[in-house]
C-alpha cells in the first residue's frame, strides 16, 4: 500500500554517499521560525508559476495544434508533436538537472529554467515552421528539467519535513494546483486568441507573464538555499555527480524518444524495419540493464550513484512510480486527443474547444485545495486507487458516448472532463512527499527529478502511443480525411487510456 508516512513500509531514506563532499553553504530555511506569512505566500506563488507555466503552454498547444498545424503546414502524423517533443526532452534531462540543481542551487536552477522557459515562449510564438516550433518546444522541455526539480528542492529546503511539514505539504499541493490552472488558462488563452487576434499572442502573452514570475521569484526565493558559488562547487559538480548514470539513462530516454517518433510516422511501418532503426531500438533497450548494472557497481563501490537499486526493492516506492507513469499517460494522452474530437469531427471553434476543458482546471483546482486541508487524514491506500478508477472512467465515457453528431456535451464529454485530471491531482502531492521522503536533504531536486521523468516519459509515452493506434485504424477502416475513420481511431485511443487507467488502479493497491 501507498503510505507518505516514515513507517515500515516507506521507501528507505538515501543515506549520503560517505565519498560525497557535503556542501556546508547549503542550509534550511525554516519557514515557521524565520519567515513571514507574507513570504511565505509569495514563496509558493513564484515556485507555482514557475512550475505551471509549462503546463499553460501544454493547454495552450492543446486547443491551439489544429490552427497551428494549419499555419505551418504540420502533417496528421505529427500534429501531436509539439506536444510530446516537450515532455521527451524534459524527461531525458530531469535526472541530470535535478543532481546539479542540488550542487549548484536550486533556487539558480528555478532562475535559469525560468529564463530560458520566458526565451523559449516567445520563439514559440515567432515560429515559421514546424521545425521550428518542435526546436523551441524542445528548449522549453530543457526550462522545465531545471524548473521542476528546482522548485521541488527550493521547497524542501525552506519547508523541511522535521519544522514545517504542514507547510511543506502546502506547498507541494500548491504546485499541484498550479499545474491545473496553468493548463485550464493555457486553454483560455489558446481559444481567446486563435479566435480574435492569432495564436502566436498565447505565446507572447505566456513570456510576458514568465517574466513577471521570475522577477517575483528573484525577490522570494531566499539567497541563503544555494548558498555561494565557489571553486568548490564546481569540484562537486565533476565528482559527486554521476554523470555516467546520467548519460546511461538520458541516452536510453532520447533513443526510446525517437523511437516512438518514428513508430507515429506516417511510413512507420516501413521505417521500423531500416537497420539504423532496429540499431537503435536495441541500443535503447540494452541501455536500460546496463543502467541499473551501473548503479549497482557505483553502489557497491561507495561512489556517487544516480539512483541507488535498492529504492526499486521497495514495493510502495516501486508500486507510486509506475503508477504516476500510468496516470499522467492517461491524462495528457486522452486531452489530446479530446481537443482533437472537438475540432476536427465536431467542427467546433477553438474558443469552444478551450471552454469544454475548463472542468478539468477547475476540479484539479477544488481538488488540490482539498488535499492541502485534508492531506493529514487521507489514507493514501485507498485514496489513490479510488481516484485512479474514476480518472479512468473519462476516456471510457469519451470511448462509448462520443459520436460524429454528438452526444451534447452535457452528457459525456463534460463528465470526462471533470473526472480525468483527479488521480493525477492527488498522485502529484502524495508522490512529491514519498519521494522527497526516500531521498537525503541533499538530494531533494533529484528526488523531484524522479517523479517528474516518471511524469513525462508517462505523458510522452502515452501522447504517441495513443496517437500510433488512432492513426492505424485510422488507416485501416478508411481515408485519414474521413470523419468517421478518424473518431474510429480517436475511440480507439480512448480505449487504450481506459486500459491503462484501469491496470494504474491495480498497481496502487
Amino acid at each position: 500500500m501507498l503510505s507518505t508516512e516514515s513507517s515500515e513500509g516507506h521507501p528507505p531514506a538515501l543515506q549520503p554517499d560517505p565519498r560525497e563532499t557535503p556542501s556546508p553553504v547549503v542550509v534550511e530555511v525554516e519557514a515557521d521560525a524565520t519567515t513571514s506569512l507574507s513570504r511565505t505566500v509569495a514563496i509558493n506563488a513564484s515556485l507555482t508559476c514557475i512550475t505551471g507555466i509549462g503546463n499553460l503552454l501544454a493547454g495552450l498547444l492543446t486547443v491551439c495544434i489544429p490552427v497551428i498545424s494549419k499555419d505551418l503546414h504540420i502533417p496528421p502524423d505529427l500534429q501531436l508533436w509539439p506536444a510530446s517533443a516537450f515532455a521527451l526532452a524534459c524527461g531525458c534531462l530531469l535526472l541530470p538537472c535535478g543532481a546539479v540543481a542540488d550542487v549548484l542551487g536550486c533556487r539558480r536552477s528555478c532562475l535559469l529554467g525560468g529564463l530560458l522557459q520566458t526565451a523559449s515562449a516567445l520563439g514559440a510564438g515567432l515560429a515559421s515552421t514546424s521545425t521550428q516550433l518542435i526546436a523551441l518546444r524542445v528548449t522549453g522541455g530543457l526550462a522545465a528539467s531545471f524548473c521542476l526539480p528546482g522548485a521541488i528542492g527550493a521547497a524542501g529546503h525552506i519547508f523541511p519535513a522535521s519544522s514545517s511539514p504542514r507547510r511543506r505539504s502546502i506547498a507541494f499541493a500548491a504546485m499541484g494546483g498550479g499545474q491545473a490552472v496553468g493548463f485550464g488558462l493555457g486553454l483560455v488563452l489558446g481559444g481567446v486568441f486563435s479566435d480574435t487576434i492569432g495564436w502566436r499572442w498565447g505565446f507572447y502573452a505566456t513570456a510576458v507573464l514568465n517574466a513577471a514570475v521570475l522577477a517575483l521569484a528573484v525577490w522570494a526565493l531566499p539567497p541563503t538555499i544555494d548558498g555561494i558559488l565557489e571553486k568548490a562547487s564546481f569540484s562537486r559538480l565533476v565528482h559527486d555527480i554521476d554523470w555516467v548514470g546520467a548519460l546511461l539513462i538520458s541516452t536510453c530516454l532520447a533513443l526510446l524518444s525517437y523511437e516512438l517518433a518514428v513508430a507515429t510516422g506516417s511510413n512507420a511501418n516501413q521505417s521500423m524495419r531500416e537497420p539504423l532503426n532496429i540499431t537503435l531500438l536495441c541500443i535503447a533497450v540494452a541501455l536500460l540493464p546496463a543502467f541499473a548494472l551501473w548503479m549497482h557497481r557505483q553502489s557497491r563501490l561507495s561512489r556517487p550513484t544516480l539512483i541507488p537499486n535498492a529504492l526499486w526493492t521497495n514495493l510502495p516506492f516501486t508500486s507510486m512510480c509506475v503508477t504516476v507513469f500510468l496516470v499522467w499517460g492517461t491524462l495528457n494522452a486522452s486531452e489530446q486527443l479530446a481537443a482533437l474530437y472537438f475540432e476536427d469531427v465536431l467542427g467546433k471553434s477553438t474558443l469552444t474547444a478551450s471552454l469544454y476543458f475548463l472542468p478539468a482546471p477547475i476540479c484539479g483546482l477544488l481538488m488540490n485545495i482539498a488535499i492541502g486541508a485534508f492531506l493529514p487524514h487521507l489514507w493514501p491506500s485507498i485514496a489513490v486507487p479510488a481516484t485512479c478508477f474514476l480518472s479512468g472512467i473519462a476516456p471510457l465515457l469519451l470511448a462509448s458516448l462520443c459520436h460524429i453528431d454528438g452526444p451534447d456535451y452535457w452528457r459525456g464529454p463534460f463528465q470526462a472532463m471533470a473526472l480525468n485530471p483527479i488521480g493525477a491531482d492527488l498522485m502529484y502531492t502524495i508522490a512529491i512527499l514519498v519521494m522527497t521522503a526516500a531521498f537525503p536533504p541533499q538530494k531533494q531536486a533529484l528526488a523531484g527529478g524522479v517523479f517528474n521523468m516518471l511524469s513525462q516519459i508517462g505523458k510522452s509515452v502515452g501522447i504517441a502511443t495513443s496517437a500510433l493506434i488512432a492513426r492505424q485504424i485510422t488507416s485501416q477502416v478508411g481515408k485519414p480525411d474521413n470523419l468517421e475513420s478518424l473518431l474510429l481511431g480517436y475511440k480507439a485511443g480512448w480505449w487504450y487510456n481506459c486500459s491503462l487507467g484501469f491496470l494504474s488502479v491495480i498497481v496502487s493497491f
